[in-house]
This record gives C-alpha cells, structure tokens and sequence, in this order.
C-alpha cells in the first residue's frame, strides 16, 4: 500500500471514529445525559426529583437530595490540564456510582457541580453515605491529581415537602456553608436556616492554631521555625500572583508543614548531631505522617497535599514520590525554598547558620534541581524588596 493510500484510509477511520463520537453525544443529549459523565442532565434530574417527591408523599417515606461541587476545578485545570480535568470529573462519577445503589440517582448540574437522589435514606443513613463518599473521593488518585476535594450540602425530604426547587434552594445552602467552612466537607441543612452557624475562618483558625501548639509543645525548635517560614511563603505565593485561597492554603501548610515530626521518636528528632542513614529514613516519613492527620481534617485536603510534597525536589530526586517539576504542588515548591533559606540562616547545635547571602547563593545554585527556579527568583527579588525598604526607612 502507497504512502498516500495509507493517508487516505487513516484519514476515513478518522472520520468515521469522529461521526460515532458525534452521534453518541446526540444520543446522549436526547436522553438527557451529559456528554461526559454520561449522567443525568440537571433537567432530566429535575424530572427525577419530581417523580421522587409525588412517590414519597403517597408512600410516606424520607430522601434526600444531595449538591455536590468540585472545590477549585479551576485550579485543577490550570495545573494540570483541561483533559486531565475531565479524567478527574469520570473518576468522580465512577466513584459517586460505586458508592450509592442503583436505585439512587446521579445528575450532573454545573461544570464542577453534581447532584444526588438517595431514595428512601433517612439523615442517619444519608450522613453515613454522604461521608463515605467524600472520603472515597479525598483518596482518589488521577494521574498527578492525588485526592478530589469535594463539598456537599444536603436536604432531606420527607411527605410533606412537594417543592424541588426549595429543596435545591435549602441544599445550595447548606453547600454553601460547607465551602464557607473549608470545603471538603458535607452540611445538612437544618430546616431552619441556622445551619453551621460558625464562619470559615473560625473553624480553618482553630484547627490550624491548636495543630501549630502541638507541634510547638513537641519540639520548640521545629515550631518556631514553621512560624519563621509562614511570612516568606506568604510573600512569595503573593509575588507569584496566586489567589488568594491559594494563598491560605499555603499560609496552613507553611505553618504545619512539619506537623509530621509529632510521630517521629525522641531519639531522633531531638539528636544534636547528624542522622544515621536508618534515622534519616525514619525522619523521611514526616511528611506522609503530616499527610494522614491533615487528610483527617475536613476541608484541609489542599494543605495535606502541599505537606506530602513539600521535600519533593524539581527535578524529580526528593521524596516522597519523587515528582518532577510542575506535577508538585506550587505550595510544597514555595515552602520547600523557604524552608531551606530558613535552615542555612539558623543555628543548631550542631552547624553554625549561613549568611544570609551565602544562603542566598546556595538557592540560587540550586535553582532547576531542588527549587522552582520561579519560586527562587521570587523569594530572592522579595528578600531584597524588604531590604531596600528598610534602608529607605532608616534614611527617612
């Protein structure tokens, strides 16, 4: 067969595989399915929910209708691709059909949003589902993507409620609440409007505050210096342009980056002179032990990831998984620079600390190996922005 024939057949299978793709997604659209998750429309569930709440009032029965929304797609597909988004949005659907029954109904009703029927589930059996769900999703791993965050708002509904669109209103709510709180988490709605009656900000302060005090009671050291790294890691996400949610999570992660060390032995973390390669391997598992109680907290999956990876080197050498370059975390990439100039530029028992220059150096040199070169360049031009602002200061 000629160079051209071959051209030519290739050329017509392409145009046949394109035709069977696009009378699926005619067929898909006509059943009222989404052409990617090939799960209801939000019309088609709508109708669902409809039939659902005339069922349950003649047989007296209870439900529940469950929001579901992607916490930060965005952020998603910025960092890794519009095709691995939607790899991460099929997995999320496999996962919702794993863990519901057959006879419970999945919608999708928004880019990052999703909608579940659970029929005939009380609130004891829906918060058992709705948790085990989030936590299936939280243990996910796409690709470079390890763990969908996922936020949930719940409504119950029993015979005497006949108003979907209410019900969507009360479970929007209660989603709202959710994402208010961290995200990563399911609220259900009280009936009363009172539900979840403390802010984000209290509940992210109070885990991320009584975290860094155990930290601090364990080893002072390791505390004070997650303290000292919190500002530049902040300075730097900000230098880098990231938003301000990103911001945050890496502000939590700056601080309890280390939170890990709480489960390595005495003997270890408090040994004045240099680590055994056995000692090394056990002081390596800090960031996966950070990980797992991190990973427990609702809404604070972002900021476990950050931890995990935060010795992982650009160019694939660090651990614990040894990622390369743009598949680590901005946040583990920010603080693992920070973390570094930190060290050189304080005392241990055992080492005296670098000039702040010498450190500088060090960085620099390092620069497409261990650190981001972005992340280098925006920690140095911070440092020396803050220099001569002080200069400044002291000839004014």
């Amino acid at each position: 067969m000629s160079a051209r024939s071959e051209r030519d057949r290739l050329a017509r299978e392409l145009e046949g595989a394109r035709k069977r793709i696009a009378d699926l997604e005619t067929a898909l659209l006509r059943r009222g399915r989404d052409t990617l998750t090939a799960v209801l429309r939000i019309e088609a569930f709508r109708e669902q929910l409809v039939d659902e709440l005339l069922r349950t009032r003649r047989r007296g029965l209870q439900g529940a209708l469950v929001v579901l929304q992607v916490d930060r797609l965005s952020d998603i597909h910025r960092d890794h691709g519009f095709g691995m988004g939607d790899a991460a949005l099929g997995a999320l659907v496999d996962a919702l059909r794993a863990g519901t029954r057959g006879e419970d109904v999945i919608g999708r009703t928004g880019d990052d949003r999703f909608a579940l029927l659970l029929r005939e589930c009380g609130e004891t059996a829906t918060s058992a589902c709705v948790a085990r769900l989030l936590g299936d999703l939280q243990a996910l791993e796409v690709g470079a993507i390890r763990g969908i965050s996922v936020s949930a708002g719940v409504a119950l509904f029993g015979p005497e409620d006949d108003d979907p669109v209410m019900l969507f209103q009360t479970a929007g709510r209660a989603l709202a609440n959710a994402q208010a709180a961290g995200g990563g988490r399911a609220v259900i709605a009280s009936g009363d409007g009172h539900d979840l009656g403390v802010t984000a900000e209290l509940h992210r302060r109070d885990a991320v505050e009584a975290l860094a005090i155990a930290l601090l009671e364990r080893d002072r050291y390791t505390g004070e210096h997650s303290e000292s790294v919190v500002d530049m890691a902040v300075a730097v996400a900000q230098g880098l342009g990231l938003s301000p949610a990103q911001v945050e999570d890496i502000r939590a992660g700056a601080l309890l980056h280390d939170i890990g060390k709480v489960g390595i032995p005495d003997a270890i973390l408090n040994k004045a002179g240099p680590l055994t390669p056995d000692e090394r391997a056990v002081m390596a598992e800090h960031p996966v032990i950070g990980e797992r109680i991190l990973r427990g907290i609702g809404g604070f999956a972002p900021v476990a990831d950050i931890v995990r990876h935060e010795h992982e080197s650009y160019d694939g050498s660090g651990y614990p998984d040894g990622l390369v370059g743009d598949a680590i975390p901005i946040g583990s990439r920010i603080i693992l620079a920070c973390d570094a100039y930190h060290a050189m530029t304080s005392d241990r028992p055992y080492r005296a600390r670098m000039s702040h220059a010498d450190a500088f150096r060090e960085i620099r040199r390092c620069a497409g190996r261990q650190f981001d070169p972005e992340v280098t360049a925006a920690l140095v031009s911070r440092f020396y922005h803050e220099r001569s602002g002080r200069a400044l200061l002291r000839a004014v």
